[in-house]
């Protein structure tokens, strides 16, 4: 009799570790391996943004990267955003960096990103809405964020930034 009630008890655990581990993928799978999660949820569309001298009228549209120094994603981007530089070059439409760090300091990690940005701003992400990097933030010519997408872009998302821009 005591054996038997040691072998459920054994078998309970057992359950009990594996609805943990499936729950626990479950969950990780959801909040950090969803491409669904490219979206900016907390810059709403038509959020205003507002930087010392820059006036978004002079632009029928401009990008803002919220990037951040030691944000790897950040990084793996970079050829994205090269890319993402020379087309908006073409179509002249102004692009700017936005890092919480110093002004020298975001110059410097743009420019180590090989990421040629001219405006490169200093400003807590959270006063643009953005509460992760990177972050690209479509803005018309009134200030006003009209697309936003954050994170490493998948292909097709770094497609639909660049078809935004044509």
């Amino acid at each position: 009799m005591i054996e038997v009630g040691k072998k459920i008890e054994i078998a309970a655990n057992i359950s009990i570790i594996f609805v943990a581990v499936m729950i626990s993928l479950v969950l990780t799978k959801k909040f950090y391996f969803n491409p669904q999660t490219n979206t900016i949820p907390s810059v709403p569309i038509g959020k205003k943004l507002s930087f010392p001298d820059v006036d978004w009228t002079k632009s029928e549209r401009s990008v803002v990267l919220a990037l951040q120094e030691g944000c790897h994603f950040c990084s793996d981007s970079a050829p994205f955003y090269q890319q993402l530089v020379y087309e908006t070059s073409k179509r002249k439409i102004p692009v700017i960096a936005v890092l919480p760090q110093p002004i020298d300091k975001g110059q410097s990690y743009v420019a180590n990103l090989k990421v040629s940005i001219s405006s490169v701003k200093q400003a807590p992400l959270k006063s643009i809405g953005v509460q992760g990097t990177p972050a690209v933030l479509l803005i018309n010519s009134q200030g006003e964020v009209t697309d936003g997408w954050l994170g490493k872009l998948q292909p097709n998302k770094e497609l639909e930034v660049l078809s935004k821009l044509r």
